[in-house]
C-alpha cells in the first residue's frame, strides 16, 4: 500500500475524538448519499412508471392489432385475414367492439364492449381463459359505480340507429362472472368483455364479420408477412405513443433537477477537502519537507475524494434498494390512479443505471477533489512549519 493510499485512509478513519477531518469526511458522505438516493430512487421512478404501463397496456391490449384503415369492420372471409388467419394459426384472434349502455337497477354508465373468444393476459388464469355465453367481465370501478358484485344480472342497451325503421335499442341480459382490477382507470371504469358470439349478435354483425385482430406474437407476423390495403397492424406502443413521449420528455429534466442534488453533494466534498487541507496544512508541510512530492501529497486528498465518493454511492445505492424494497412489500406510497395509471408509485431496480450512477459519481468525486488539492502546490514549508 502506498504511502498516499494510507495517509488517505487514516484522515478519515482517525479514532482521535473531536477530529474535524473526520467530521468532514463523514458529513461529505451524508450528503453525497441523500444526493445519490435522491437520484438513484427517481432513475428508478421514471423506469417503473414505464415499465408497469407498458406491461399493462400489452397485457390488455395484445402485441398488437389488425384493423380496417377507415374504421370499417373486416370479413374474416376476406383472401388477405383468410390466408393469415391460416397462416398465423393460433396467433392472430378475432374481436368485436363497440360502445352500448350497462344497467343495473337504476344506474346506467357508458361501456366500451370487447367480444373476444380468448380473455387478455392481464385476466386471464389457468382455469379461467375463455369466456362463455351470457357472462360478462367488468372492471373493478364501473362494478364499484353500479354497485355490481360477482353473479348479479346486468343488462346491456344498445344505442339505436336511426337507419333502422325500427329504431329499437336491443337489451341483452349477463350474468357477471368476474370483476378485474388493473389499476388502469380507463379501463377499470369503461371496459368490459363478453362472449365473441354475443357481441356478434349484440351489435349486429354477420356471421364472419369482426371489428379486427388480436395478435399476440407479432414477431410471427411483422417478419414474414406484409398486410396489404385497407388493412393495417398497429401495436400497442403505436396506439399509446403520446403517453411514452411524454414518459421521455419528462425524464430527463427530473434526471436534471435530482442530479442536483448530488451536485450539492460534491460541492460538501469539495468544501471537505478544501478545509481538511488548511487543518493539516502543517503536516503537508512536514511531510513535503521530509521528501514527499507535491503530486503525492495532492493524491492523498484525490484518493480520501474518491472514498468519500465511492462510500456514499454505496450508502445511497443501499438506502436505494431499502426504499424500493418496502415499497414492494408493503406498498406505502400511494397515489390517486385516477390522475396516474396505476395506484401505487412504481419501483423498478435498474441494474445498469444504478451502476453507471455508481461509476460516474466515483469519477466526479476524484475530480472534484482534484480542484481544492491543487492548493497543495502553492504551500511553502516555511510559512505553514513557522509556528509549529
Amino acid at each position: 500500500m502506498s504511502l498516499s493510499l494510507r495517509l488517505a485512509l487514516r484522515y478519515m478513519f482517525t479514532n482521535i475524538m473531536g477530529s474535524f477531518c473526520r467530521y468532514a469526511s463523514w458529513l461529505a458522505i451524508g450528503g453525497l448519499s441523500i444526493g445519490i438516493t435522491a437520484l438513484m430512487l427517481t432513475a428508478s421512478i421514471i423506469q417503473g412508471f414505464q415499465d408497469v404501463i407498458s406491461q399493462k397496456l400489452s397485457s390488455f391490449e395484445g402485441d398488437a392489432r389488425i384493423e380496417h384503415m377507415l374504421g370499417k369492420s373486416i370479413y374474416l372471409t376476406d383472401p388477405t385475414i383468410d390466408s393469415l388467419m391460416n397462416y398465423s394459426l393460433n396467433v392472430a384472434q378475432p374481436f368485436i367492439r363497440g360502445i352500448c349502455m350497462i344497467r343495473s337497477g337504476s344506474e346506467a354508465e357508458g361501456v366500451i364492449i370487447e367480444g373476444t373468444n380468448y380473455l387478455p393476459i392481464a385476466i386471464a388464469s389457468e382455469n379461467f381463459e375463455k369466456i362463455n355465453t351470457g357472462e360478462i367481465i367488468l372492471g373493478n370501478n364501473l362494478a364499484n359505480i353500479l354497485n355490481i358484485r360477482i353473479g348479479d344480472r346486468i343488462f346491456l342497451q344498445s344505442f339505436a340507429s336511426s337507419t333502422e325503421l325500427s329504431n329499437i335499442p336491443i337489451i341483452k341480459s349477463l350474468t357477471v362472472r368476474y370483476i378485474f382490477y388493473s389499476g388502469l382507470q380507463d379501463y377499470d371504469k369503461t371496459l368490459a368483455f363478453i362472449n365473441l358470439e354475443d357481441a356478434r349478435k349484440f351489435f349486429g354483425f354477420d356471421a364472419n364479420e369482426v371489428s379486427g385482430l388480436i395478435v399476440d406474437k407479432i414477431d410471427s407476423i411483422s417478419k414474414d408477412y406484409t398486410l396489404n390495403y385497407p388493412y393495417f397492424l398497429e401495436t400497442w406502443l403505436e396506439r399509446h405513443s403520446l403517453l411514452f413521449e411524454w414518459i421521455s420528455i419528462q425524464r430527463w429534466p427530473a434526471y436534471i433537477m435530482f442530479g442536483l442534488i448530488s451536485l450539492v453533494g460534491l460541492v460538501n466534498l469539495i468544501a471537505a477537502i478544501a478545509m481538511i487541507i488548511i487543518e493539516k496544512s502543517a503536516q503537508i508541510g512536514i511531510l513535503y519537507s521530509q521528501g514527499l512530492s507535491k503530486n503525492n501529497l495532492k493524491l492523498i486528498f484525490m484518493y480520501q475524494g474518491g472514498f468519500i465518493g465511492g462510500i456514499g454511492s454505496l450508502v445511497g445505492g443501499f438506502l436505494s434498494i431499502i426504499i424500493i424494497g418496502l415499497q414492494h412489500r408493503y406498498k406505502l406510497l400511494n397515489i390517486p390512479s385516477d390522475v396516474y395509471f396505476m395506484d401505487q408509485i412504481p419501483f423498478t431496480f435498474n441494474y445498469p443505471i444504478f451502476i453507471l450512477i455508481i461509476i460516474l459519481v466515483l469519477f466526479f468525486s476524484v475530480l472534484a477533489s482534484w480542484w481544492p488539492a491543487r492548493s497543495v502546490d502553492h504551500l511553502k514549508p516555511s510559512k505553514v512549519l513557522r509556528y509549529e
